[in-house]
C-alpha cells in the first residue's frame, strides 16, 4: 500500500469515475485502474463494485477513505513542514487546532482575533470536528490540541486539562411562555416541541432516560448535530432545546433565554494533546488566547485545572 493508492481512494470517491479521478491526478485511465487495484490486492477486498462501467463504492471503502484521509492529511503535513526547512525555515509557523462544530461562527474568530493581534506571522488551521474526531487527531499528531467535552472518551495517549464547566439549560425563544419561570423541569416539556442533539450519544441517551423516568413522551420536531443550529432554530421558534450553558452562552445574541433544566446535570470541557509532546511557543499562546475567549464569552474565570492523564 502506498500513498498514490490512497490519493486514487480519495479521488474516486469524490469524483466517481477513473476518467474524472485520472483527469484530477494528471494520470492515464489505466495507471488510475491499476493503482485501485494494487490496492484493493493489498487490502484483500474489493472497494468498488463495477456497474455498467460505473464504480459504486462498497460500504467498507466508505469506512477506509476515513482513515486514508487521516494519513494524507498528515502527509500534507510533513511536506509543507520539509518544504519550509528547505527554504531555510523563514517560512511561518503552522498551528493547527481542534474545535467543537458549534464554535465556528463568533468563539473561534474572536479567539483567532485576539491571538493573531500578537502572532501575526503564525498560520492557524482548524478542524471543527466532534469530540471523537478530535481526540482521533490529537492522539495521532494531525493537530497540537483540541477543545472538547470531556465524556470519557479519550485515548491513552491523550492528556486533558479541565478549562471550564457547564450546566444543563432548557433555550427557549424570549416571548416563549417557559421564558417566565425560574427554572424548567422535564414535566414543564410535555407536548412543547423538541430539538435534541446528539442521538445515540451519552449526554443524549441519559436525556432520553430522564423524560422515561419522568414519564414525559418526547415531541421531538427537529433532530439536529450542533447547538448552534439548535439554538438557531430556537431563536425562529422551532421548538425549545436542552444543551450546556456553555455553548448557550455563546448565543446570547441570538432573541433566546435559557433557564436550568431540573434535574440539574453539570459537564465538563479541556484541552486534548497528546502525552509526552510539548506544545510550540506558538501553540501554547493559542491555548492562552482560547481560556480568555472562555473567559469572556462565559464571563467566568477559567478552571485552572490539573492536567489528567485519560
Amino acid at each position: 500500500m502506498n500513498i498514490k493508492q490512497l490519493e486514487v481512494l480519495r479521488t474516486l470517491l469524490a469524483t466517481g469515475s477513473t476518467i474524472a479521478t485520472a483527469k484530477t491526478m494528471g494520470l492515464s485511465q489505466s495507471g488510475v485502474s491499476r493503482l485501485l487495484q494494487q490496492l484493493e490486492a493489498d487490502l484483500s477486498m474489493s472497494l468498488f463494485v463495477r456497474d455498467k462501467g460505473r464504480l459504486i463504492p462498497t460500504p467498507e471503502a466508505l469506512l477506509l477513505a476515513r482513515d486514508a484521509e487521516t494519513i494524507l492529511l498528515a502527509v500534507d503535513r510533513m511536506s509543507g513542514h520539509a518544504e519550509d526547512l528547505r527554504s531555510g525555515a523563514a517560512g511561518p509557523e503552522i498551528v493547527r487546532v481542534g474545535l467543537p462544530s458549534s464554535m465556528w461562527e463568533h468563539f473561534a474568530p474572536a479567539m483567532l482575533a485576539d491571538y493573531i493581534s500578537d502572532f501575526p506571522g503564525v498560520r492557524i488551521e482548524t478542524f471543527f470536528e466532534t469530540t471523537t474526531a478530535i481526540n482521533k487527531l490529537v492522539e495521532q499528531r494531525v493537530i497540537d490540541f483540541g477543545f472538547l467535552r470531556m465524556e470519557g472518551e479519550s485515548g491513552p495517549g491523550i492528556e486533558v486539562e479541565r478549562v471550564a464547566t457547564g450546566e444543563s439549560v432548557c433555550v427557549v425563544p424570549k416571548d416563549h411562555p417557559l421564558a417566565k419561570l425560574e427554572e424548567i423541569t422535564v414535566r414543564n416539556l410535555r407536548d412543547v416541541p423538541l430539538i435534541l442533539i446528539g442521538r445515540q450519544r451519552p449526554n443524549r441517551m441519559a436525556l432520553d432516560q430522564t423524560f422515561r423516568r419522568a414519564g414525559v413522551k418526547q415531541i421531538v420536531k427537529i433532530e439536529t448535530h450542533t447547538n448552534s443550529s439548535a439554538c438557531s432554530y430556537v431563536a425562529h421558534g422551532l421548538g425549545v432545546t436542552i444543551i450546556s450553558s456553555f455553548y448557550a452562552n455563546l448565543y446570547r445574541h441570538l432573541p433566546v433565554v435559557h433557564r436550568p433544566f431540573v434535574p440539574r446535570a453539570s459537564q465538563e470541557f479541556g484541552l486534548a494533546r497528546a502525552v509526552g509532546t510539548p506544545l510550540s511557543i506558538a501553540a501554547h499562546a493559542l491555548s492562552d488566547a482560547l481560556k480568555r475567549q472562555i473567559q469572556l464569552s462565559q464571563k467566568i474565570k477559567y478552571l485552572a485545572g490539573t492536567p489528567t492523564r485519560t
